[in-house]
């Protein structure tokens, strides 16, 4: 088998969930000894470094790249307004990319065009024309959810021009669905929703999958240390950590002035960058998230609006970290309350949880271990994309 797998960032350097996640995918077809040829589009927000790609993974991948300027334009995004396509998808759509999909598919024959988010279907069309390999859609969330959850989380104008965002997505997004051959949704939760949209193609649920190999760590605990971890450049983080810094972490500090809140992640705003609050230390972009994950015990994830699965808990649920988290960034792991997770919506949920499990390291470590159990045998990457490769084997 043969797969193409089209790309909206480069999957390597892993510096979000996303690039986690189609890396993982990649990763486990080479392991299945399946043909991958990747191409993706760089942007500069993520873009294509050849220095540092393993050798080994160049060989194999044969990647090849086309820089999309996709930044906002505001004179764009005004005359936009008298249209009725969807912005977010138009930025995507570059005729040179256009060009290297379709040489690529003139050259060689595949099984399966595998498209790595929403922003990359524009070219399901163009596919078609020259290759009859079947159209697999991988969707990393319900893109429109995502705007209508943020629009949910601002006022005024620009919550008006949001929803409006979010109507056009979700129009783009049920229109899309059903010119592909199927689906890979990321959570059960994502394809109910997909054929409340009325899919009618089939839909498979193959979540985040880690590498045992890599995470197999042994519970360590600085039992004073609270953090956060995630790309700052998304909204939603941005927003949580907000709310997280306003609403709860002094009363925390009240009840236990020893707790300390480590905040990393890439993009750090200048408002958090100068940020000067009691028992916070503002790291920003590490070189590991890994290393800064097993420095510190429990993962804090106070996110309001956004769809799909949160990587970075999963990645910490690996490596013995308890989690305390809203219900919706838990939203599509197999988790329940006080067993392998904390479930905190609100304000004093995330007070009291936070102080107690620092105060009982003896239940944190219980409830971190069984989350830990739970990725191992759940989330392991290799049975996941045998699954995959399954799926795709069925729709040939």
């Amino acid at each position: 088998m043969r797969v193409l797998q089209i790309c909206l960032k480069p999957p390597l350097p892993s510096i979000d969930g996303g690039c986690l996640a189609i890396n993982a995918i990649t990763q486990g077809l080479i392991n299945n000894n399946v043909g991958v040829k990747l191409l993706t589009i760089s942007t500069a927000k993520h873009p294509f470094i050849v220095e540092k790609l393993p050798k080994e993974y160049l060989n194999k991948t044969q990647i090849e790249h086309v820089f999309v300027d996709t930044k906002v334009k505001p004179i764009e995004a005004f005359c936009n307004l008298f249209s009725k396509e969807s912005y977010n998808i138009k930025r995507f759509y570059n005729d040179e990319f256009k060009q290297l999909i379709l040489k690529t598919l003139k050259n060689n024959k595949y099984d399966i065009v595998l498209l790595e988010s929403l922003f990359v279907a524009p070219y399901v069309a163009d596919i078609r024309n020259y290759s009859d390999a079947k159209i697999i859609y991988r969707a990393h969330n319900i893109e429109y959810e995502v705007w209508e959850r943020n629009a949910n989380q601002t006022k005024g104008l620009k919550k008006n021009y949001i929803n409006l965002l979010a109507k056009r997505l979700k129009a783009y997004e049920v229109e899309a669905i059903n010119q592909v051959d199927g689906i890979v949704a990321i959570t059960e939760k994502d394809k109910t929703e997909l054929i409340n949209l009325e899919c009618k193609v089939p839909i498979v649920v193959t979540p985040f999958g880690i590498d045992s190999t890599v995470y197999g760590a042994e519970y360590k605990t600085e039992n004073n240390t609270v953090f956060h971890i995630g790309s700052m450049d998304w909204m939603p983080n941005q927003e949580g950590v907000k709310w997280f810094l306003s609403e709860v972490w002094d009363k925390v500090v009240q009840k236990n002035s020893n707790a300390q809140f480590n905040l990393a992640g890439k993009k750090m705003p200048s408002w958090l960058q100068n940020l000067q609050q009691q028992n916070v230390t503002v790291v920003g972009r590490v070189e590991s998230a890994v290393d800064f994950m097993l420095a510190n015990s429990i993962l804090v994830v106070p996110l309001f609006s956004g769809s799909g699965m949160r990587i970075k808990i999963i990645e910490a649920m690996a490596l013995g970290k308890l989690v305390i988290a809203t219900g919706l960034a838990l939203e599509g792991i197999s988790c329940s309350h006080k067993k392998e997770a904390i479930i905190a919506n609100t304000s004093d949920e995330f007070v009291e949880a936070i102080t107690y499990y620092l105060a009982n390291v003896d239940e944190q470590k219980q409830i971190a271990l069984a989350g830990q159990q739970l990725v191992q045998s759940n989330y392991d990457n290799q049975v996941i994309v045998n699954n995959l490769v399954s799926f795709f084997k069925e729709q040939n």
